[in-house]
């Protein structure tokens, strides 16, 4: 069986306030984030980037299970916002883990599935016999123009899977995707920031893939929302992925331990596998786990993931690396002058 041998994240200490967001612009922010279900979201520090924020949750996973680096013959990182426009950040990330020379490196691009995308290909490489294990990692500092609504809600972090299938902490028992082109977001070559179909952005965009994925599995499984203990969904705001459990039938309950996003704001890349990391955090043996990640232009997958023994056992430390809830406790809150300054919206002359 193909599972999660071990799991780490990565979220920046810094925060801004949605609220001071909105008071720059002249907004209000109470209603703003009412609307958006989100409170305040990360910005990397000055000397962080997708690259860095891959390489400490990579890193946070290898601390708690102890696999030799130089078996990971595959690093893939999704992401929406990599260093280079031409240079792989999978590279940087097997060289600073010790992976290298790896079989197979990659940088994936699906807007926020792109991580997901990446455990599916481990998943294939490791049931084929081709690879022990892989490292999937899905990462991003979010891009929102000044002003634009994605401004509010764009963040930075980051999750790493490492799959394998010798003793998985949990087990991947099953992936399908829903896959359309829905333009419902979008970054052109050489722009610094994204656009979106506004109204498109729910329907057709999130609701119809998510919706559409998450029936899939459930339907190809035989399986009902009752039978699982937990639930993720992508977590572009706080009401998204409400909505379509409870659309789907998943309970408010199932879905609170991952669903991460009014503190930390979306990740991208990031979003719905920081929210299983968070689950995975508190999971017993035994529970299962229902994920479904989206990614505008415009796709979702779907997992169906148990939880074994393995994660109670003396092969695995959850205590090795920080949990989301520490991270996300553990802050430092900023004004919007230096938010700008974090994010790059201010350049300074020489």
């Amino acid at each position: 069986m193909v599972g999660i041998i071990s799991y780490g994240a990565y979220i920046p200490r810094y925060r801004i306030r949605v609220e001071e967001i909105a008071r720059v612009w002249g907004a209000n922010g109470t209603e703003i984030s009412k609307g958006l279900g989100v409170y305040e979201k990360s910005l990397p520090d000055l000397d962080e980037d997708t690259a860095t924020i891959s390489v400490e949750a990579a890193r946070a996973a290898l601390a708690r299970r102890t696999v030799d680096p130089g078996e990971i013959k595959a690093v893939y990182v999704g992401s929406e916002s990599h260093p280079y426009a031409v240079k792989p950040t999978a590279a940087t990330v097997g060289e600073a883990i010790g992976a290298t020379p790896v079989m197979t490196a990659a940088d994936y691009e699906f807007a926020c599935k792109a991580g997901t995308a990446a455990v599916q290909t481990c998943m294939g490489l490791v049931k084929s016999g081709m690879i022990p294990y892989g490292i999937a990692i899905g990462a991003d500092i979010a891009q929102g123009e000044p002003g634009d609504a994605l401004e509010y809600t764009a963040a930075a972090g980051g999750a790493a899977l490492i799959i394998g299938n010798r003793d998985p902490i949990a087990d991947l028992n099953y992936t399908c995707s829903y896959t359309t082109d829905t333009p419902d977001f979008w970054r052109r070559e050489g722009k610094p920031f994204p656009r979106h179909g506004g109204r498109f952005t729910g329907d057709p965009g999130y609701f119809k893939h998510v919706l559409g994925s998450s029936r899939m599995l459930l339907s190809d499984l035989g399986t009902k929302p009752g039978d699982y203990d937990y639930a993720v969904f992508h977590q572009p705001n706080g009401k998204f992925p409400v909505r379509a459990a409870d659309i789907l039938g998943f309970s408010r309950e199932q879905i609170k331990p991952g669903l991460v996003v009014p503190y930390l704001g979306n990740t991208y890349s990031g979003a719905s596998m920081v929210g299983l990391c968070a689950t995975l955090d508190i999971a017993r043996p035994g529970d299962r786990i229902f994920m479904t990640s989206y990614g505008s232009g415009a796709g979702g997958d779907s997992f169906d993931i148990t939880v074994t023994d393995v994660i109670d056992s003396d092969q695995f430390n959850r205590d090795a690396a920080p949990t989301v809830a520490d991270m996300l406790k553990d802050k430092k809150m900023v004004d919007y002058a230096v938010y700008a300054k974090h994010k790059g919206k201010v350049v300074m002359m020489e």
